[in-house]
């Protein structure tokens, strides 16, 4: 049986990620087997677990790469999305799982942000210290420097948080022209003020060379990193397909392809 959603497109105010959500048509004859589950539970210890749809195979990366880590981000068991204060973030249908990730005590970790900690986590754990490089919108540069603990490192992605945003996060990444290449570490971004971001967590393909991804976000205000349902196609969900279409809808932001970028 499959897991059937429904979702809910909320109005956030103009100090939040832009809502402009909008219906398109998909491909409903890919099945995802997945089970039923209550609502607020989740079965999955890792991105990883998560099943796939019939015939398809999560892309093989090199272990210590940015996508085989995405891979292995655990998950919690609690699927609700909490906000950097505690309480509960009004809408709870957009999330399929919740990353278990740090989103801190302030305001502070929302679209890009999300975005920056995973990479930020990924050469904290490789050990590449001097590669964990954020940049503003202006000529400011973010470096992470000793001491190389987790507290310090906590403080500098603070400061990350309050200076860097989607529109700086866009300068940094590199434009990928080639939609049907997508990665995992891949992001579908929108630079504004305010702008989104989602990332790509996961990608699979079957023998015929069809591609399916998985994407995460945070929101605003800050709270809990979370895969997102696919609203177009229930069945499929949480996995989106590659297809012909230039509008990728997710449960609270519509993307085009030519957003997708990479590091």
């Amino acid at each position: 049986m499959y897991v059937k959603l429904t979702f809910l497109i909320i109005l956030l105010s103009s100090f939040s990620c832009n809502n402009n959500a909008s219906s398109k048509n998909t491909d409903k004859n890919i099945k995802a087997a997945i089970k039923i589950i209550p609502s607020n539970e989740n079965d999955y210890v890792q991105i990883k677990n998560i099943p796939l749809p019939d015939g398809f195979e999560r892309v093989k990366h090199a272990d210590n790469s940015f996508a085989a880590w995405l891979e292995n981000v655990a998950l919690k068991k609690d699927k609700t999305v909490y906000k950097f204060d505690g309480t509960e973030k009004y809408n709870q249908t957009a999330q399929f799982a919740v990353l278990d990730i740090s989103i801190g005590k302030k305001d502070l970790q929302q679209c890009a942000d999300a975005v920056m900690r995973l990479r930020a986590e990924y050469l904290f754990a490789q050990k590449k210290f001097s590669e964990i490089i954020f940049r503003d919108n202006g000529s400011g540069v973010y470096t992470f420097t000793q001491p190389y603990s987790r507290d310090n490192f906590a403080k500098y992605l603070d400061k990350v948080f309050g200076m860097c945003g989607t529109a700086s996060l866009t300068k940094q990444l590199k434009q990928k022209n080639d939609f049907s290449d997508i990665q995992a570490g891949d992001v579908l971004i929108r630079g504004g003020f305010p702008g989104h971001a989602v990332i790509v967590m996961n990608v699979a393909e079957n023998e015929t060379g069809k591609r399916i991804y998985m994407i995460a976000q945070s929101y605003m205000p800050a709270q809990d990193i979370h895969v997102l349902q696919n609203p177009t196609n229930e069945n499929l969900s949480p996995w989106y397909e590659v297809n012909d279409n230039d509008i990728i809808q997710t449960p609270e932001y519509t993307f085009r392809k030519k957003e997708l970028m990479q590091w």
